[in-house]
């Protein structure tokens, strides 16, 4: 029993490391758009719930809800809810953007919304994994813990990657600049030189020297 119970924690803060996005609030203004963007690798199970909190209004407002690619693809769109999701599976990497807007008919309000990203393994139905493979219990978690080191493990690589990149793009500014330095101080020196020449002919003109 208690190694049941340590196979489950350990899948939980696994779980939560793995885990992208979560719940955030939102308020949006009578006039205007609120953004959300979240930066998702490919291949990625996408699942957001999103819910108007009515609060002391005595009309239901509703919102307008467009989620976007990196590319600016479409991928769910939606005028006059105060409840509903999207879901769908990333075939790009980058920011992923979900942007709400207060309707006509709700306009001066100020709208407070729920958004609840589940990002990867935390979008996973795991109730329908274990009726389907027949789990339960240690086993299930066994799973849950596969699953969250393999993504634990992407996301490293993934992270390995923006490092060798951002390590790349700094090494090739290093060099512009270094190669702009000496162009500037080469520039100076022959400023220098022709102003001394100028000067040189000046004074002999004027019969200085």
């Amino acid at each position: 029993m208690a190694r049941g119970g340590a196979w489950a924690a350990a899948a939980m803060v696994l779980w939560w490391m793995a885990a992208g996005a979560g719940a955030v609030w939102l308020e949006i203004p009578p006039s205007g758009t609120k953004c959300v963007a979240e930066e998702i690798r490919n291949n990625v199970v996408v699942m957001g719930d999103y819910s108007v909190l009515y609060e002391h209004h005595q009309v239901h407002p509703t919102v307008s809800v467009k989620v976007t690619s990196p590319f600016g693809y479409t991928l769910h769109t939606k005028e006059k809810v105060s409840v509903d999701q999207f879901a769908f599976t990333t075939t790009e990497a980058g920011n992923f953007l979900a942007c709400f807007s207060v309707d006509s008919d709700s306009k001066g309000l100020v709208v407070k919304l729920n958004l609840d990203w589940k990002i990867g393994i935390a979008a996973r139905d795991w109730d329908s994994v274990a009726k389907r493979e027949k789990l339960e219990g240690v086993e299930l978690e066994l799973v849950k813990l596969d699953a969250t080191v393999k993504a634990i493990h992407q996301n490293l690589i993934l992270l390995r990657t923006k490092e060798s990149d951002m390590r790349d793009v700094s090494e090739k500014t290093n060099a512009r600049i270094s190669w702009l330095s000496m162009m500037s101080l080469g520039v100076c020196i022959l400023v220098s030189f022709l102003q001394l020449l100028h000067l040189k002919q000046y004074f002999r003109k004027k019969k200085l020297i």
